[in-house]
């Protein structure tokens, strides 16, 4: 197509609202209306309302001192079929594997919009046990997997997680430096290990699945269940173990990185 072609078929609106994504794509801690303008050499009352449709689509959102920054709902649409699909596949053998050494069910948690969402699950080998359905949405602040999702992952994005997770009907105001500090602690130990807020009984065991540069593209999680009568049943520090060992083989299988996922180190 030549040049006078490709102006035939220009799309105005379109290409202010590219060209506002991908220049807030290049910088962190967003920029404001006139700062916009400035860069793309535009009168800043052009942008109003494409970033007014913007924010309401949930591609931006407006922070604290009416600056605009990307949310994470480009990535979730990049991420949501084909990686997940790919992830979910190369992840499947080694999750039967670490079903049957430590029968216990496991599953796969990534972030999608607001939520952790379960994308692939192995059940136990036993006649009885927790199940995960995929697809069903979890909660973020009460999760051994929505722990990891947070605490490995950069500041700027935990805040917009949380950003979406309460914009999509989440509790709001719950990234406390309570909550902040439990976090580092994940991420120094590099697992989460915390009783079910649902479930009497059951302990969730959640390791991440890693990029080479550390942040959680996923959450593998066992909702460990003591098994009473089961001989040689392994015992929860060695679930644990298996677990991470999991989660390292998933990282490198995945191309990211191994190394991302830290060894395991006492409480």
């Amino acid at each position: 197509m030549n040049e006078a072609d490709q102006d035939r078929y220009r799309a105005p609106a379109l290409d202010k609202g590219l060209d506002i994504l991908e220049l807030l794509a290049g910088v962190d801690g967003g920029l404001s209306q006139s700062e916009i303008a400035k860069r793309l050499d535009r009168s800043p009352n052009e942008f109003y309302r494409m970033l007014d449709r913007l924010v309401k689509r949930g591609y931006v959102a407006r922070l604290e001192g009416d600056r605009y920054a990307l949310t994470l709902k480009l990535f979730g649409l990049a991420h949501r079929h084909a990686p997940m699909r790919r992830l979910s596949a190369l992840a499947m053998p080694l999750m039967r594997e670490l079903a049957e050494a430590t029968r216990q069910e496991n599953h796969i948690v990534v972030y999608d919009r607001g939520h952790p969402v379960v994308i692939a699950q192995i059940e136990a080998p036993g006649y009885w046990g927790i199940s995960i359905r995929v697809g069903s949405r979890m909660g973020l602040f009460d999760t051994g997997s929505g722990h990891v999702l947070l605490a490995f992952r950069s500041p700027d994005l935990r805040q917009m997680m949380v950003a979406e997770h309460e914009a999509s009907g989440g509790p709001a105001g719950r990234l406390t430096p309570a909550f902040e500090a439990r976090l580092t602690e994940i991420a120094a130990r590099g697992y989460e290990r915390m009783p079910s807020a649902e479930t009497p009984g059951v302990v969730n065991l959640s390791a991440p699945i890693s990029s080479a540069d550390g942040q959680a593209i996923g959450a593998l999680t066992i909702p460990y269940i003591a098994l009473i009568n089961s001989p040689g049943a392994p015992d929860i520090d060695t679930t644990l173990d298996a677990l991470l060992a999991t989660a390292r083989q998933i990282s490198r299988l995945a191309g990211e990185g191994a190394h991302a996922v830290p060894d395991p180190q006492t409480d």
